[in-house]
């Protein structure tokens, strides 16, 4: 287990922990553990991925995993990382979000595997039959509010201001880690750095109420090369439902890692061993131009959340929209989402097609019909990856694959999708 816990942070994934040596001694025989996520949006995105994959890996080491899905925690809110007031939803949209979460967690864990299944559990069990007057007697007498006021979480939103809805966060995690200590024998918490003050919170609660121990692992928030904060593109964040990240964009997300981030996105991200990574890693640096590394990363990652076959799928429309390979044989679905992305051009049916000039000058890919001109006598200009050589060139319904989308193409990599209505 000294080795787990070593390979943990040569992938840096270990940012705190209670006793190591007390921990790596229990972590000798299997335990149970837990990492929560509050339903604060319909999907869980990447950065939540972090520490689901690190419970993966105790899954995989032997250990029996617990995904907690905050019905409870969720209507409430957290304070951590937030410096204003999070906006409360309805109990009926919190029920919704989690059980979709619910789903998304089930396609990182194993749930059938024989000797440690993994297990999905919503606290909103347990919190909502106790009284107000219950958990205040039971729970909060055990807290001390000088110790609830100097949580980083807490402290850092004294001075702009802190509801007692949030002030209480800290309260219901700790119930948590008890309820799962008594239920279900759960001895270790993983979370986020930002979470460590609620964890330890978890810890005490056990020991006060119960005479018991446990243990606490806390994950670096991950943070990228330039600053730009981890999980974010110019759309948004990067969701691992489907309907609010196509598994097009998705696999593009992690083949546009920067060349910096790569080798420890893998290290994060990807379950090759440390040997795997390390070859790939000399690889890259021999020739980075080659983006193997990225390839990798975005291969699991997207096989591992959508599925091999859509990972394959949206590979090849990737390869397929640059040119080397054939549109044709993608279906809409596919089709569809890889060009989610792109600059888009609705025409008519029941109308004269422009010309491919007035498109991509339409779509924004020039700044101007003379510069798309320009591109046509410079041998530059695509449609559908064949090449255009007047400036006159008109679509044709034939031209639409699927019936209903066409590619226009600007030297090797600027793309516009034009949509048939």
């Amino acid at each position: 287990m000294s080795q787990f816990l070593d390979d943990l942070r040569w992938r840096g994934l270990i940012a705190q922990t209670t006793d190591e040596k007390e921990l790596a001694s229990a972590l000798e025989k299997p335990i149970t553990l837990y990492i929560g996520f509050d339903p604060t949006a319909p999907s869980i995105h990447v950065g939540n991925l972090v520490v689901l994959l690190v419970l993966r890996r105790f899954q995989l080491a032997g250990h029996h995993p617990i995904a907690l899905v905050g019905g409870a925690t969720g209507l409430v809110g957290d304070p951590s990382g937030r410096n204003e007031e999070r906006s409360l939803n309805s109990s009926e949209i919190v029920e919704q979000w989690v059980n979709r979460i619910k789903l998304q967690v089930s396609s990182v864990l194993d749930f059938k595997v024989a000797a440690n299944p993994a297990v999905v559990v919503n606290n909103l069990d347990w919190t909502s039959p106790l009284s107000a007057i219950e958990f205040l007697r039971d729970i909060g007498k055990h807290f001390s509010v000088n110790q609830m006021l100097s949580k980083d979480s807490v402290a850092n939103r004294l001075e702009g201001g802190i509801s007692y809805t949030e002030f209480s966060y800290q309260v219901l995690q700790a119930f948590d880690f008890l309820e799962l200590y008594r239920r279900n024998k759960c001895t270790l918490q993983l979370g986020g750095s930002d979470q460590w003050g609620n964890i330890v919170a978890g810890l005490d609660l056990i020991r006060r109420v119960e005479s018991g121990s446990g243990h606490a692992v806390t994950v670096p928030l991950l943070t990228k090369a330039d600053g730009t904060k981890f999980g974010k593109t110019a759309a948004g964040s990067v969701w691992l439902d489907p309907e609010m990240t196509s598994p097009y964009a998705f696999f593009q997300y992690w083949l546009n890692s920067d060349d910096k981030d790569v080798i420890n996105f893998l290290k994060v991200f990807s379950f090759k061993s440390r040997a795997e990574i390390e070859a790939i890693e000399k690889e890259h640096n021999e020739n980075p131009g080659a983006r193997n590394a990225h390839r990798a990363l975005a291969r699991e990652l997207t096989s591992l959340i959508h599925g091999e076959e859509t990972s394959a799928r949206v590979e090849e429309a990737a390869k397929a929209l640059f040119g080397q390979g054939d549109l044709n044989t993608l279906d809409e679905k596919t089709l569809s989402s890889a060009l989610s992305e792109l600059p888009r051009v609705q025409i008519s049916a029941n109308e004269e097609f422009p010309t491919w000039v007035d498109l991509l000058a339409a779509a924004g890919v020039v700044d101007s019909k003379s510069a798309a001109r320009r591109i046509v006598k410079e041998g530059g200009a695509y449609l559908n990856n064949e090449k255009i050589s007047g400036e006159d060139f008109r679509l044709e319904k034939s031209h639409f694959l699927c019936g209903k989308y066409a590619v226009l193409r600007k030297g090797k990599r600027d793309l516009a999708a034009v949509e048939l209505g």
